[in-house]
């Protein structure tokens, strides 16, 4: 091979890496776009359920009031 032909293969095969790397870099994108978007619907599914756990009672016992007085009384 002479040194014409060297270079040639030299930048094919950076050309072709290049190309691949592109792919790459593209493919690596589009994961963490679809990965941004989960989080960004898990959080605001996670803010729902914030809210309704809010809301809901704190005890299962009821207050005094309604209380009816034990049997000894």
């Amino acid at each position: 091979m002479n040194e014409i032909q060297q270079l040639q293969s030299r930048l094919d095969e950076l050309e072709m890496k290049l190309a691949f790397q592109e792919q790459t870099m593209d493919e690596l994108n589009d994961a963490l776009t679809k990965q941004q978007f989960m989080i960004d619907r898990m959080e605001i599914q996670l803010k729902f359920m914030v809210g309704k756990v809010k809301g809901m009672q704190t005890s299962n016992m009821a207050d005094e009031s309604e209380e009816t007085p034990p049997p000894h009384y």
